[in-house]
C-alpha cells in the first residue's frame, strides 16, 4: 500500500465507476477516511441494466458521493459490444458474456 498512500497524498480527488452495489458503496467512505481524499466522483454506467438498480445508485451515490454522474451508454453497449459478441458466438462455459462483455465499456 505504499505506492497508493504515497499517490493519495498528491490527488485530492477520485473517480470511482459506481455500480450503486455494497462494495463500490463501501469504497466512497474508504476513499475518503482511510486515504484522505477530499473529493469523490462516482460514475454509473447505464448499459440497460434494471431501472431500479440505476435509481438505487443514483439515491446512494446522491448520499455518499460529493459528485454524481450517469452515463447512459446502452446504444453504444449494444452497437459495439453485444452484436459483435452475439456473431462471435461469445461465451464461457456455455454462458453468455453477457456481464463481463460490460467492463472495458465502463471502464
Amino acid at each position: 500500500m505504499p505506492l497508493v498512500r504515497k499517490w493519495c497524498c498528491e490527488v485530492s480527488e477520485v473517480v470511482l465507476a459506481y455500480s450503486g452495489g455494497l462494495d463500490t458503496s463501501v469504497c466512497i467512505p474508504l476513499l475518503k477516511e482511510r486515504y484522505g481524499f477530499d473529493k469523490i466522483v462516482t460514475v454509473l454506467v447505464d448499459v440497460g441494466q434494471p431501472r431500479s438498480d440505476i435509481e438505487r445508485g443514483n439515491r446512494r451515490a446522491k448520499v455518499l458521493a460529493d459528485e454524481h454522474y450517469i452515463i447512459d451508454a446502452r446504444e453504444e453497449f449494444v452497437r459495439d459490444y453485444i452484436f459483435p459478441l452475439i456473431k462471435a458466438n461469445g461465451s464461457y462455459e456455455g454462458y453468455v458474456l453477457g456481464t463481463a462483455i460490460a467492463r472495458p465499456l465502463i471502464a
